[in-house]
């Protein structure tokens, strides 16, 4: 039976759109469901201040009745105009082994992208790089993160088959912790302070940590405004991510660094893994999601995910760096947490993989971004 298309165009879909993943990989060990009222919120106009930059076009894929793949396209205006690019992505990409399936979907976005002008696609990308990216290529048998994708290794050859090729590749490690930190960190740590008057500020006050991660954020904008894909976050969206970030945040695992004057120039968040807790209640927060979440982030947990590590450039080889991780490294130790998980980190980026040296570690996930000319 021939493959429908159908835009999400009422909230019904939309929920219809969000919870396909969680049907999908209902078997699947690895996979951890976003968060469904995020998902949601990240895919409305009112909710999302992306938009005022973005457009999207949501898709569903029916066969015989039953909905067995979805599909976004998203039009990036703030993107193409600082890249000189003529490109519309794609993401959130799902859908059941059938050719027929994925060519229907892509086949929709491209159709779209032609209607409107533009001569390639790339993803999976999405609405900034606070968003969700890259296909998974490489650790399919490792536990999902719950701020990355995780999709079959199938998709791959639908890719290939689609004629997609690697624009990039991200990579992600999983760090052991170290029963003491290495001295040579604390030296340069130390001396770093006493020579440059920086100093590690930590947080017991979460209004106090509202206030600066406002302006670290202005830092992260400016660390990664080279990386691909990148695009200028808007106050709307970095209030909009402060928001999000700080009920999460453990206070031990987070840090500033600010010179003499008080300026933030570095700041480093990581935060106590809660993909269990997401895997356990399927994405949802009720009835009982928000106490496992809870429980994840305020109990015992010897897991952390690693959301951001951001140094202003000029201070990226002055040792900065160092002073974010052993302060933050002494609360890893003292709390018995036994793994740390990168996020996904540009292939190309040897600066942020230079600080993971003196860690014992595994590069065990690799995703990517395609493109194609249309």
């Amino acid at each position: 039976m021939s493959i429908t298309v159908k835009e999400v165009l009422n909230k019904k879909q939309l929920k219809q759109w969000v919870r396909f993943p969680t049907k999908l990989y209902k078997d699947n060990a690895n996979f951890v469901p976003f968060l469904e009222n995020d998902e949601i919120e990240t895919f409305t106009k009112e909710k999302n201040p992306a938009y005022a930059f973005c457009e999207t076009r949501l898709f569903l894929a029916y066969k015989n009745g039953e909905i067995v793949g979805r599909i976004a396209g998203l039009i990036n205006h703030a993107y193409n105009k600082k890249w000189d690019r003529n490109a519309i992505r794609f993401t959130r990409f799902d859908f059941i082994d059938d050719y027929e399936v994925s060519k229907a979907l892509f086949d929709a976005v491209v159709e779209w992208g032609k209607e409107r002008g533009f001569s390639s696609v790339m993803g999976p990308i999405g609405f900034t790089d606070m968003d969700h990216e890259g296909m998974l290529v490489e650790g399919f048998d490792e536990f999902n993160m719950s701020i990355t994708f995780y999709n079959h290794p199938y998709y791959l050859e639908h890719m290939e088959r689609l004629g997609l090729v690697k624009d990039i590749d991200w990579i992600e490690y999983k760090l052991t912790v170290p029963s003491e930190i290495d001295p040579v960190l604390i030296k340069i740590s130390e001396r770093v302070i006493e020579k440059k008057g920086f100093k590690a500020v930590t947080y017991t006050d979460r209004k106090v940590l509202h206030k600066d991660a406002l302006e670290a954020f202005r830092i992260i904008d400016i660390a990664f405004s080279k990386l691909y894909g990148t695009v200028p976050l808007t106050p709307e969206i970095i209030e909009n991510a402060v928001n999000s970030y700080i009920p999460l945040v453990n206070l031990d695992y987070i840090c500033s660094v600010k010179d003499e004057e008080d300026n933030i120039v570095a700041f480093g968040v990581m935060v106590p893994s809660i993909a269990k807790a997401l895997k356990k209640s399927n994405g949802k927060l009720f009835p009982f999601g928000i106490f496992r979440m809870l429980r994840a982030l305020k109990g015992k947990n010897d897991l952390l995910e690693m959301y951001f590590v951001a140094v202003k450039p000029e201070y990226q080889m002055l040792g900065v760096p160092a002073i974010l991780i052993t302060t933050i490294l002494k609360n890893i130790i003292k709390n018995g947490v036994k793994y740390c998980e990168t996020g996904p980190m540009l292939e190309t980026n040897k600066a942020v993989h230079s600080l993971w040296k003196p860690f014992e570690k595994k590069q065990h996930k690799r995703r990517r971004c395609y493109v194609k000319n249309i």
